[in-house]
């Protein structure tokens, strides 16, 4: 019986196993049951039937026998993030520590039970007091809870700064696993790059000063900015999506504010049309909501992620300046709702997957201006959700027009290219740092632009968009 009992537990929080592994889809159980991949850990909440199928009774699984809450409450799973070992304080009693703040954010006891990090055996029984939410799985890194949504939207304005979440979607995903031909087309830009002095010229026209000023008017830290909060709920989030609207709107885009969920500032969408006829699309993007300290409310974002929606905005400057056009689609997006559980990416990349689009790649710039003292200019690629070969793609191109940057792996994870994965779509992620966060104001009111450690030209390095160049082709005025 314990053999069978671990082998339904791995069912439903499988460690390191991707939804494209065979045996997914070989299983009716699995391939019925995945509601995503967060950080190493891909998630599956079979029907109760199939766990008796293996002879086995939901009283004897305990929670292991999870299944979908039903509406209106939400999934939503949450993770230490991957923080360097100097900004820890020490060891965090999680068993207490979640559940404590949880408590004190939401005013409520857990109604479920708890389980011990190593043995997964039942502490406590079910609480008869009406409770918030619902604990349904605890270990040393990562919770899974049942909430209703104005509660799951807050959850980051509770939890401290070293806990990532993610919002599981109401219905199971379909497994979608980037198509051969989607994949062999990233690996023809691959074979075929060279280094190209146009590129070059090109991208290292970016100016660093409007840079500076730009995520200075974003974080607030220019006197002339209004901007308190970009908290996905505030005020400063809707001024801030006005203002990227109008700046990529002056540099010929066409753009919208597109919403996903009432009360979330929506989603800034800008495209360049295609000087050819095609259907495809290249998509760079990053997240424009912030987070601050428990309490405060001032949430600058300077690093997250001003620096890399400033690095995507500096991209249009530099298409407006040097009268580029493209020979592909091309979009470029600054979400909301990423501090929260991605949820604007996740609304979006499903669109496009309703639309069946035509993605060639999707870069997504998230925390790209810092780096610890002492340490040199660096890139971060990511080391657990993604396409390999966009991840390459993007390393090979900074090698060639970044040669200043370190390049490595880093297991900070996962931002908005996460939904764009889970999606079928080729997609990567861009780090400020190859190993886990070293940036001591990480979703911390003190995270301004202004402060030691705080680099714009690896900003700068990290926003050269020669990738978007040879993915897209391009073409310059005769004159330029």
């Amino acid at each position: 019986m314990a053999k069978a009992v671990n082998l339904v537990r791995g069912l439903v929080l499988l460690n390191g196993f991707p939804h494209e592994h065979p045996h997914v889809a070989e299983d009716l159980c699995l391939s019925t049951s995945y509601f995503g991949t967060y950080g190493s850990q891909s998630i599956f909440i079979p029907h109760a039937s199939c766990y008796t199928e293996r002879g086995l009774t939901l009283p004897e699984l305990g929670a292991v026998g999870l299944t979908p809450c039903l509406p209106p409450d939400e999934l939503i799973w949450v993770e230490e993030a991957a923080v360097d070992d100097t900004l820890l304080p020490g060891p965090w009693p999680v068993i207490m520590g979640i559940t404590d703040y949880l408590d004190r954010g939401l005013g409520q006891s857990p109604s479920l039970v708890e389980y011990d990090e190593s043995s997964q055996q039942r502490l406590a029984t079910a609480n008869p007091r009406k409770s918030l939410y619902t604990l349904l799985h605890l270990s040393a890194r990562s919770a899974l809870l049942a909430l209703p949504p104005n509660a799951a939207h807050h959850l980051s304005s509770i939890l401290p700064s070293n806990w990532r979440i993610y919002a599981l979607p109401r219905e199971p995903l379909p497994l979608l696993p980037v198509p051969k031909a989607a994949v062999e087309r990233v690996k023809s830009i691959l074979d075929t790059l060279r280094f190209d002095p146009l590129v070059a010229r090109i991208v290292e026209s970016i100016s660093v000063p409007q840079i500076k000023n730009d995520v200075r008017w974003l974080s607030g830290e220019d006197p002339l900015s209004p901007i308190v909060s970009r908290h996905s709920f505030s005020e400063g989030a809707l001024l801030a999506a006005e203002w990227l609207k109008e700046q990529y709107e002056a540099t010929g885009a066409t753009c919208e504010l597109k919403p996903f969920l009432q009360g979330f500032a929506p989603n800034v969408i800008c495209r360049y049309s295609s000087t050819v006829n095609t259907t495809a699309t290249v998509l760079i993007s990053g997240h424009y909501d912030s987070r601050g300290s428990f309490g405060s409310p001032r949430a600058p974002g300077a690093d997250d992620d001003a620096s890399g929606s400033t690095g995507v905005l500096s991209i249009a400057r530099t298409i407006s300046a040097l009268g580029i056009t493209f020979r592909s689609n091309v979009e470029l997006v600054a979400f909301a709702g990423e501090e929260q559980g991605l949820y604007g990416s996740r609304f979006y990349a499903k669109d496009l997957r309703d639309e069946n689009k035509n993605l060639t790649l999707m870069i997504q710039a998230d925390m790209t201006a810092y780096h610890a003292p002492g340490e040199p200019m660096q890139l971060g690629m990511p080391e657990f959700i993604g396409t390999p070969e966009v991840t390459q793609l993007v390393a090979n191109i900074s090698a060639i027009y970044s040669p200043e940057l370190k390049v490595g792996f880093s297991p900070a994870c996962c931002s908005d290219h996460q939904s764009f994965h889970q999606q079928g779509f080729p997609a990567t992620h861009v780090f400020e740092r190859a190993g886990p966060i070293a940036d001591p104001m990480y979703h911390n009111s003190g995270d301004l632009s202004d402060r030691a450690g705080y680099d714009f030209d690896q900003l700068k390095s990290i926003a050269k968009f020669a990738t978007l160049l040879h993915a897209a082709g391009f073409d310059l005025p005769s004159d330029a």
